[in-house]
């Protein structure tokens, strides 16, 4: 079930990306190491909602915020805006290609599954429509953007989703493929 691996540099977060079969609960990483074992951290997982060759255009990866930095707790030190000014490089590994990625918001926003909210994006202005409020903070509780980047229904954005103090919210840093 691993098909990728994430990288990001001057953080702990260097892992196997997992997706489970068609058919398993979809949130079985959530809880499982990526060999399957039984384990409370879990994994960095997609669900199927999503491709595992990173096309779509919201690429969605989930993680705990372990009290030890494991996982995606590290995305937190995006909250700080000088480690956000210092480090946009997020690099994807798949088996037959290397994506590179550059982060461009961090934020604290409402916990509502982006994907099915938006119906996976498959409307292109649905898509256009979301980009244009991410700049514009609609989705942002308290965060940072880099509002000078330039996102257009052509880009292909991968979210990295984990939860934060707060009830009823999660914390994401979303990058846009170079």
């Amino acid at each position: 079930d691993v098909y990728a691996w994430i990288c990001i540099p001057d953080t702990q977060i260097n892992y196997p990306v997992c997706q489970s079969p068609e058919g398993v609960d979809q949130d079985f990483y959530l809880n499982h190491r990526a060999d399957g074992t039984e384990e409370f951290a879990g994994s960095i997982y997609s669900q199927n909602y999503n491709k595992k060759d990173f096309s779509d255009p919201n690429t969605v990866l989930y993680g705990h915020d372990m009290s030890n930095g494991s996982m995606f707790q590290n995305l937190h030190f995006y909250e700080d805006k000088e480690f956000f000014d210092k480090n946009r490089e997020v690099t994807v590994y798949l088996p037959d290609k290397v994506l590179h990625y550059r982060v461009f918001a961090a934020y604290n926003t409402s916990d509502e599954h982006i994907l099915l909210k938006f119906d996976c994006f498959k409307d292109p202005k649905v898509f256009k429509q979301y980009l244009k409020d991410i700049l514009a903070g609609t989705y942002m509780y308290s965060g940072t953007i880099d509002d000078d980047i330039e996102l257009t229904e052509k880009s292909r954005l991968l979210t990295l989703s984990t939860c934060n103090a707060y009830d009823n919210q999660r914390f994401v840093v979303q990058c846009v493929l170079e």
